[in-house]
């Protein structure tokens, strides 16, 4: 008999959540650690996970080293986690883990664009897939944390827009193929939220046009520079804070019957209903404004 999605109260269950070490990572494992869950927090490094168990309410909350571009430590995370999980199995994945590259996409190499969808995409498939076996004995549920940028590509986020644009025709399958199964999927689309991320989008991304030829760079680099700027003031004055992140994949986790997508932020919000109102025409006058050369 196939199992199908049933309330999911959150004690004792078992959750796995990637890229753990700092941001909204950080903030949603601890919030769902004190929400009840039993979690195991992916990081990359041992001191990193020292400190989040240091924070940590309890026990419940797990450090992993985890690198989901490596397969090798996706075979030990994973054999840890189902080890230490027992008879109670493993019920829950957040793909979180993930990086920015901002920068003008012709000044993008192969090289980088590679690595921005290795971790942001195929590193995603690969711990659903090293997961699932377990997720569908316990009739689990996956969350794939996506951006407002899946929804509308911005202007000099075109490498992190082709991962997210990704990641959720990636949930849409999965969403659709595991669904026999029992096990639901969903996406968590965060809009701005102020993070230590902006200054690594900052600096890789100056860096990114600095390693560009000259006469290309000198093309895009007063335009881009407005851009960082009215990024990062965005995420300064948005309202969204990483909690209201972690409340939204507690939500997405413990719902009745997960929804395909989950908005955290007036700003995805928008781009979510600007996707499907308006036409590219307009949306692309819109983004002009961003892009013009002065």
């Amino acid at each position: 008999m196939i199992r199908q999605s049933k309330p999911s109260p959150p004690a004792g269950r078992v959750i796995v959540l990637t890229g753990a070490s700092s941001g909204l990572g950080r903030e949603c494992a601890l919030h769902l650690e004190r929400r009840g869950f039993r979690v195991f927090a992916g990081v990359r490094r041992a001191e990193d996970g020292e400190k989040l168990r240091a924070d940590a309410s309890s026990t419940r909350l797990r450090p992993v080293l985890l690198d989901v571009t490596d397969e090798e430590s996706l075979r030990t995370a994973t054999a840890e986690v189902v080890d230490a999980a027992g008879e109670q199995g493993v019920w829950g994945l957040v793909n979180n883990a993930g990086t920015c590259v901002s920068a003008p996409l012709e000044c993008v190499t192969p090289e980088q664009l590679r690595a921005q969808l290795n971790i942001n995409v195929v590193g995603a498939v690969a711990v659903t897939q090293a997961f699932l076996p377990h997720l569908r004995r316990t009739g689990g549920r996956v969350v794939n944390v996506s951006s407002g940028v899946g929804a509308v590509a911005a202007p000099y986020l075109g490498a992190y827009a082709t991962g997210q644009f990704a990641k959720e025709g990636m949930s849409d399958a999965f969403r659709r193929e595991l669904r026999p199964f029992g096990v639901s999927v969903c996406v968590v689309r965060p809009g701005a939220i102020a993070t230590p991320i902006w200054d690594k989008v900052r600096e890789a991304g100056g860096d990114l046009l600095d390693r560009a030829p000259g006469d290309v760079a000198d093309l895009y680099r007063a335009s881009f520079e407005r851009f960082l700027r009215m990024n990062e003031e965005r995420a300064r004055s948005s309202g969204t804070r990483p909690e209201d992140f972690a409340r939204t994949v507690f939500r997405a986790l413990t719902a009745p019957r997960a929804k395909a997508r989950y908005h955290v932020g007036t700003d995805a919000r928008t781009a979510a209903a600007l996707s499907r109102l308006l036409p590219d025409a307009a949306l692309d006058r819109m983004f002009a404004k961003v892009t013009a050369v002065r």
